[in-house]
């Protein structure tokens, strides 16, 4: 894919622990705790903004994760509204969840590598369509599979995710406008038995790097994307 990079656990801060840890008050990191502090900082140390649903939305909030380049550069994050997402098969037969997670990438142009070994590719729309696709699946387990084949599963339908998003003017995308900062962007969107995924790219201002145009991502399952609307929000008063 010439415009979106791969993310692998290892380029995030913060990941929620493994299935099946024994402590959940631990990760690999340290303390639960821990985690959250070096999320928040994470969040806080951005040279971009952050985007999250606008202030119609009222429900709770928090912050998910960050991922980082080698130099430990934020590179992108993920802001959850509403419920916290649960792989689907667990809450079968329960209340449907109500959620929409929104990723910022920060936008970056066809680069050398810190190192002057390579290039890494620009960021695009498909950067953050990737990285929601990916995050929806992370939450998805149709109730058929064996524990045993999730893996498989999951591997299969990630490398699905990244190619749907190196596509973004296929067949399994239409178009949606939504607000963003009150201005009406065009966003790719597709639904999936799992939930819905979109991506675009604001316009952000010229004479602020703070406001510089970025690339938005989302994804949901029981709240309806078409009534969304996407602002730069203050992630200080977030919990993670």
């Amino acid at each position: 894919m010439a415009t979106t990079s791969r993310v692998t656990a290892q380029d995030t801060v913060g990941e929620e622990p493994a299935r099946g840890d024994s402590d959940p008050g631990t990760t690999q990191g340290g303390t639960a705790e821990e985690a959250a502090r070096r999320t928040a900082d994470g969040f806080m140390s951005a040279g971009f903004p952050w985007y999250g649903l606008d202030e119609a939305f009222t429900g709770p909030r928090r912050l998910m994760h960050v991922g980082t380049a080698a130099d430990g550069t934020v590179q992108h994050g993920a802001i959850g509204h509403g419920d916290e997402p649960s792989i689907r098969s667990e809450v079968a037969g329960t209340a449907k969840e109500r959620f929409a997670v929104v990723v910022t990438v920060a936008a970056s142009p066809l680069r050398h590598s810190g190192d002057g070994t390579g290039v890494l590719d620009a960021t695009t729309a498909s950067s953050a369509a990737w990285l929601a696709g990916s995050g929806l699946l992370a939450h998805t387990w149709p109730p058929q599979l064996d524990h045993s084949l999730r893996d498989d599963w999951l591997d299969q339908q990630t490398e699905t995710a990244f190619e749907l998003a190196d596509d973004l003017a296929g067949p399994a995308w239409s178009m949606l406008s939504l607000p963003v900062d009150g201005v009406p962007t065009p966003f790719h969107y597709r639904e999936s038995e799992f939930g819905w995924v979109l991506a675009g790219t604001t316009a952000g201002t010229r004479d602020d790097s703070r406001t510089a145009g970025v690339h938005i991502g989302a994804y949901g399952r029981g709240m309806s994307a078409y009534g969304l609307a996407f602002a730069v929000v203050d992630v200080s008063a977030y919990p993670a």
